[in-house]
């Protein structure tokens, strides 16, 4: 095998795809979470109780849900590049139109359009990158993109705070600058996919046409290699049993992950009373520093050890003793210490995670898979932050919350554990032969 071809191919397509990817999913989770910071003044000036906003802040995910699957398999028939510029035109559009948001029930109304729109997006983005990277450096590839979880709290925080403080310009509420200002960059970036992105390998001009021929045969081997272990169509890949158990380890960790994210602003703020709104959105960007080079990190150990199940579990376990040492800890700093710990545990079990499904699933069985097991687990993000909130409303603590959060955790790492340890590899002459360029 040309270990060099095969690591300057890799390399061609990690620059011209992973930068590009991770800036449409920091805009992507950006506009998704935004509402975290601006309930900060928001909840006040349209009147939310804590509870209404986190069902408002959940309802996202059950548009998701139902419309996460059938955008997958269209994403799959029609290519990535103009179905993903569909979704982030759209997404960023409903997500400016918040702005007109006045009462509960429109709150409701177009946080559940959001999540119309939004569906597809993310499993599209797992599912495109099974056509561009071979199963042992897919890890490092989610991790590069996923990144963009963590980074959109450490650069969209302190900018959502920085908007805040619009507050009255042209007769608006910061909420509502921040809400119209954070929407148009997804509609721009929308309409560069439809330029940029390149739907399969087959159609980059971009690559030498002897890395184009390497990459395509490597990939088909892998394909051919997962297919005699077991051809899984798409009806089979929905009532899978392994598919089911991984949509429930995604429902722990999502639930945990969206709950944290867009309640943490609040929980900051509870901390100490007297910091100003601007500086809790500053101070909210900091666990997700560490959280987005451990995602890098244990993504790359991941590949390096192809293992997964444990890069998964461990993971979670840390999520939730970060979140547990948060309500014992007495004193603020110890506690937001934990929170940063609890970060660094919840996101970096997302990369490796995602490596599951691919290794068994191919062709429109991955999309209706992949898109299966996103839209399930998402469902953690209208459960996690409504749960929280509704503790919060009932009990005036998150306290009981946060040992949710944590059973959710554990629950989820000890199911990864009940995953195969190694993934399957291609037969050697497979890959032999994958590698030669095609004649």
């Amino acid at each position: 095998m040309d270990h060099a071809l095969a690591k300057s191919t890799l390399a061609k397509v990690t620059g011209r795809l992973i930068p590009f990817m991770f800036i449409l999913y920091v805009a992507n989770f950006l506009d998704r979470v935004n509402v975290g910071v601006a309930a900060l003044t928001m909840r006040q000036d349209i009147g939310l109780s804590a509870e209404a906003f986190g069902l408002g802040a959940g309802i996202f995910f059950i548009g998701y849900f139902f419309f996460e699957v059938p955008s997958n398999l269209i994403l799959d028939k029609v290519g990535a590049r103009m179905w993903i510029a569909r979704i982030m035109i759209t997404w960023g559009l409903i997500s400016s139109l918040t702005m007109f948001t006045n009462s509960a029930a429109m709150f409701y109304i177009l946080r559940f359009l959001l999540g119309v729109a939004e569906a597809g997006f993310f499993a599209g983005m797992i599912l495109y990158l099974t056509y561009w990277f071979p199963a042992a450096d897919r890890a490092k590839a989610v991790a590069g993109f996923m990144a963009a979880i963590p980074v959109a709290g450490v650069i969209g925080n302190p900018i959502s705070g920085a908007l805040l403080k619009l507050e009255g310009v042209a007769g608006l509420h910061g909420w509502q600058w921040l809400f119209l200002l954070e929407g148009l960059p997804s509609i721009i970036l929308g309409i560069v996919v439809m330029f940029y992105l390149t739907d399969r390998p087959e159609n980059a001009d971009w690559l030498p046409a002897e890395s184009r021929s390497w990459l395509i045969g490597h990939l088909e081997a892998e394909r051919r290699e997962k297919e005699s272990r077991a051809r899984i169509n798409l009806l089979q890949a929905l009532t899978n049993g392994r598919v089911w158990v991984l949509s429930l380890i995604y429902l722990g960790i999502v639930s945990s992950l969206y709950a944290f994210t867009i309640w943490l602003p609040t929980i900051i703020k509870g901390l100490s009373a007297t910091t100003g709104n601007t500086a809790v959105a500053v101070i909210s960007a900091i666990p997700f520093v560490f959280a987005a080079v451990a995602m890098i990190l244990v993504g790359r150990s991941s590949d390096k050890l192809r293992e997964r199940r444990w890069h998964v579990a461990a993971p979670a376990f840390v999520g939730a003793a970060g979140l547990m040492a948060s309500i014992f800890c007495p004193n603020p700093v110890g506690a937001f210490i934990s929170l940063i710990i609890a970060a660094v545990g919840i996101y970096s079990a997302l990369c490796p995670f995602w490596t599951f499904a691919p290794a068994f699933l191919t062709g429109a069985a991955a999309a209706g898979g992949i898109a299966l097991i996103n839209s399930i687990g998402n469902l953690g993000g209208f459960l996690g932050p409504y749960v929280a909130g509704a503790v919060k409303t009932h009990t005036g603590s998150f306290t009981g919350a946060l040992w949710v959060l944590v059973a959710a955790l554990v629950v989820a790492g000890v199911l990864a554990l009940m995953m195969p340890h190694r993934e399957p590899e291609a037969r050697p002459e497979e890959l032999l032969a994958a590698s030669q360029p095609a004649l």
